[in-house]
């Protein structure tokens, strides 16, 4: 059985999917670009103001499904330009701490919109 997750305090899916599915026990979370939820506008600025609002749209998801970022257990970072790992990575490690999620980053040729970044998560709620 699943049930898709759709929250107001994240940015709505802009496509033929959902925001999160919670199946199983767990939460597959579609990757997030840095939009505003207020506004839908690409949040302007480095890799690191990108970064924090796509994690915290996530976080938003999450915590609306009932998990929060320590559910995590893997992410997937899709950058635009590997150069920005460090900088994207100390974001990253705010939100995430000592405990982090196993995590694969790559570098992608393009992203939705022309931003910087896009991370997906799946989180384990053991339901």
């Amino acid at each position: 059985m699943k049930e898709i997750i759709k929250t107001s305090r994240a940015p709505q899916a802009i496509g033929p999917y959902s925001q999160a599915v919670k199946a199983g026990g767990f939460i597959f979370v579609s990757g997030q670009i840095p939009i505003s939820p207020e506004t839908g506008d690409i949040v302007e600025g480095d890799i690191a103001a990108q970064t924090d609002r796509v994690l915290q749209n996530i976080k938003c998801i999450l915590n609306d499904s009932g998990a929060g970022l320590d559910n995590v257990v893997k992410t997937t970072v899709y950058l635009a330009d590997m150069k920005d790992f460090s900088a994207m990575n100390q974001v990253y490690a705010g939100y995430f701490g000592t405990e982090s999620p196993a995590r694969a980053a790559v570098e992608v040729s393009r992203l939705p919109r022309d931003v910087m970044v896009e991370i997906e998560a799946v989180a384990w709620t053991g339901d």
